[in-house]
């Protein structure tokens, strides 16, 4: 790649690519054109790189949505967990209310790869912080995890609780999720019951006793 920059060395400062990409379009090209290479080092910093700048500057990779929408429906689920990544971050910027028109489909992705999914439910409380009027539909979503197919729901519930906790204090419907939160206290996934009584520690110590 012309950055300047060897991106298929593992060593790579991902914040000094981060800035020339935001300066330079064709740099910027670049990190899109790598995260299509099959090199593994380079395709992982490609993607390094563009999470920084999509978390830090959303509006600067607005324009390229739907590159990412459209791998929720790859066959190749690296590509899947990518979508499911950037799309949590550019949800700031999405002033056209894209992410309304591919909410289920998004959500489907629960009955994906327990990477997938785990990385889903713990991005979900970005979406709800970043749309406050989808957080009734995202709260439900994520109380349904023991409705889908995922072989790994205790797990994936972590996500859940950390995404809740995010949005907990301004979301509608608290008593819902403070009883989600108490069953996972007697889940199988011991991060998950840690994260449950962390979270209950915090917003409703009353129910731990």
């Amino acid at each position: 790649m012309s950055t300047s920059t060897d991106l298929s060395k593992k060593s790579v400062n991902v914040e000094s690519v981060a800035k020339k990409a935001l300066k330079d379009k064709k740099v910027l090209s670049e990190l899109f054109t790598g995260i299509l290479s099959k090199n593994d080092t380079s395709r992982y910093n490609c993607f390094k790189v563009l999470h920084l700048i999509s978390g830090l500057h959303p509006e600067a990779l607005y324009h390229e949505w739907d590159f990412f929408a459209d791998w929720i429906d790859s066959d190749n689920a690296y590509q899947r967990l990518i979508a499911v990544r950037m799309i949590a971050n550019l949800i700031r910027a999405d002033t056209e209310n894209k992410f309304e028109r591919i909410l289920d489909k998004y959500y489907n992705l629960l009955n994906d790869s327990v990477i997938v999914a785990g990385h889903l439910t713990a991005n979900s409380g970005k979406i709800a912080k970043a749309k406050p009027k989808l957080q009734t539909k995202i709260t439900n979503k994520l109380m349904n995890i023991d409705k889908t197919k995922q072989k790994h729901k205790d797990l994936v519930k972590a996500g859940a609780i950390e995404a809740f906790d995010e949005y907990f204090e301004e979301a509608e419907n608290k008593e819902k999720i403070l009883e989600f939160v108490k069953e996972q206290l007697n889940c199988e996934s011991p991060k998950t019951r840690k994260k449950a009584r962390v979270f209950l520690k915090k917003w409703a110590p009353g129910l731990l006793t």
